[in-house]
Order: structure tokens, then C-alpha cells, then sequence
């Protein structure tokens, strides 16, 4: 009978697509002659670093495919049905080589999401009624999938992990810089900013089938048995620790369970099972280490 994989295992195949967190683009991230675009130790790397990520993934997504535009672009371009874990660790790699990368490898990293992109367009309804052209590149896209992922990924550090260096608008502030990378004009610069902009696409926002659709499929997925399991408190966590305008936007409710004082419970068990080989940050560090000699 084979043996049951770990469940560092288990994680590290969703996560970089290896089960021993060799995949070249993560090795990749102790290569190159600069520090990076964000400082060790900061607010990036804080929150980047810590196991609400997890969490954060998910409700990123339920954010974004409220716009109907970026909907647009999942529907006719993604295969996230099909390959799910492609999906995940496509945006894994993306969010994990920009910030703890050398500046030449996330202008690389960034430069393959931007080509994928380059083929994303096609047409949707906006809730004016208007037939509207969409390419992945549109200024409006791209600022909401920045917002979407600054909030998620700032709202699940506040609720499950550390202080920030410099707070929240710490944070904000410094992912400033990846929106930049990837075409945000202006991005904010700090929390009440992002909360103006949020508010100011919640006209532009809908649910619809296509909506429902992603969803339910963000429920369940269909990753691997223990997984799954996990993943389903996970979701539930997403749900809850949503802004209470956008979970009525998407139509869902919170749970009757305590699933975040549940999940708190979980990312400690994730964070032991990860905390046995090397992380992003320790390929970073070895670089940096070399480089400042």
C-alpha cells in the first residue's frame, strides 16, 4: 500500500506545484545581485510571510469576481476548473517572486503574468446596461484586482497574524509598489485611501450566474481528501472575514461556527508542517546575505 504523502507534502504540492519546495522559481528567488523591491523584515515580507495568506487567496478571489469585467476575463480565459492548483500556484509564484525576489526576477515574474494577459479580452455588461470591451490590461482591472488582493491579504493578517512594521498603512504603502509593477497608476498609499477606492467600485460591482458559479467552486474545489477538509474551514473563514458589504454583494453568509477561533487552530498546525525546509524568505535572506556581503 503507498505511503500517505505528509502533510508538508500535501501543502507544498498546492502551494509551488513540488512536493519538497524545489520548484526552480522559488530556488530561483537566492539568484540575483539586489535586494529586491521590498525591505526584509518589512511590511511585505511580514505579511507575505504569515499563514492568513492562506486564507487570504481565497477571499481575494470572491473580491474580484464581483467586478464584471474581471469576471469577463475568468470566464472566457481561465481554466480554473480544469486545473485548479495551476491556477493557485500561478498567483502563488507571482505574489511570492515579487516580494521576496531580486528586482530583475519579479520584472520577469511580472513580465510572464503581463504576456498571459496580453490575450485576456472579449466583451461584458456593465450594470449601466452597456456592451463594454475588456482587456486584462484595463486601468479599471487592474486596479481592482490591486485593492481586492491589498485588502484580503492586509484584512487576514489583522485578523490571524502579528504587527505590521508601520501598521496597516504600512503595508499598504509598500505593496504600492507591486501595483506599480503592474500598471496601477496610482495605487494607495494607505488604509483609509484603500477603503475610499473600495467603496467607490461598489456601483460598478454585481453578483450574477457566472458569479455563483466561481464561487461554488471555491467552496469545493477538489483538492485532496485532507486538504479539502481543511480548506472548507478555510473558505468559511474567507466568508467571515469578508467586509460585511461585499458578503452581502456575493449573497453569502457567515457561518454559525467560531471558524475563525477554528482557524486560528489550523494555520498553526499549517505553519509547523511548513516550518520544516526552507521558505521564500531564507532563499531571500541567502541572497541579500551575498549581496551585502
Amino acid at each position: 500500500m503507498p505511503k500517505r504523502p505528509a502533510l508538508r507534502e500535501e501543502l507544498l504540492l498546492a502551494l509551488n506545484g513540488t512536493p519538497d519546495g524545489t520548484a526552480p522559481w522559488l530556488l530561483a528567488i537566492a539568484d540575483g545581485d539586489d535586494a529586491g523591491y521590498f525591505a526584509p523584515d518589512g511590511p511585505a515580507w511580514t505579511v507575505h510571510s504569515g499563514m492568513g495568506t492562506l486564507v487570504a487567496g481565497i477571499r481575494a478571489l470572491l473580491m474580484q469576481a464581483l467586478h464584471p469585467g474581471a469576471m469577463a476575463g475568468v470566464h472566457d480565459w481561465s481554466r480554473y476548473q480544469e486545473d485548479p492548483l495551476g491556477r493557485l500556484i500561478g498567483t502563488v509564484r507571482w505574489v511570492v517572486v515579487t516580494t521576496y525576489g531580486s528586482t530583475e526576477h519579479a520584472r520577469r515574474e511580472t513580465a510572464r503574468v503581463s504576456r498571459f494577459h496580453e490575450r485576456v479580452r472579449g466583451e461584458y455588461t456593465t450594470n449601466d446596461g452597456e456592451r463594454r470591451s475588456y482587456s486584462a490590461d484595463d486601468a479599471d482591472l487592474v486596479e481592482w484586482v490591486h485593492l481586492a488582493f491589498t485588502d484580503a491579504f492586509l484584512g487576514c493578517h489583522l485578523e490571524w497574524g502579528g504587527p505590521i512594521p508601520g501598521g496597516a498603512d504600512g503595508y499598504v504603502a509598500d505593496w504600492a509598489t507591486a501595483g506599480e509593477l503592474m500598471g496601477v497608476a496610482d495605487p494607495p498609499r494607505s488604509e483609509a485611501e484603500l477603503r475610499r477606492r473600495l467603496a467607490a467600485f461598489l456601483p460598478h460591482l454585481r453578483r450574477d450566474d457566472r458569479v455563483d458559479s466561481v464561487v461554488r467552486f471555491l467552496r469545493r474545489p477538489g483538492l485532496s481528501p485532507r486538504i479539502d477538509r481543511v480548506y472548507g474551514l478555510l473558505f468559511a473563514s474567507a466568508v467571515a472575514s469578508l467586509p460585511p458589504e461585499f458578503r452581502r454583494l456575493l449573497g453569502l453568509r457567515r457561518s454559525v461556527l467560531p471558524v475563525k477561533l477554528l482557524t486560528r487552530a489550523a494555520l498553526v498546525v499549517a505553519e509547523r508542517a511548513l516550518s520544516g525546509g526552507p521558505r521564500a524568505q531564507d532563499y531571500a535572506r541567502e541572497r541579500i546575505a551575498r549581496v551585502r556581503g
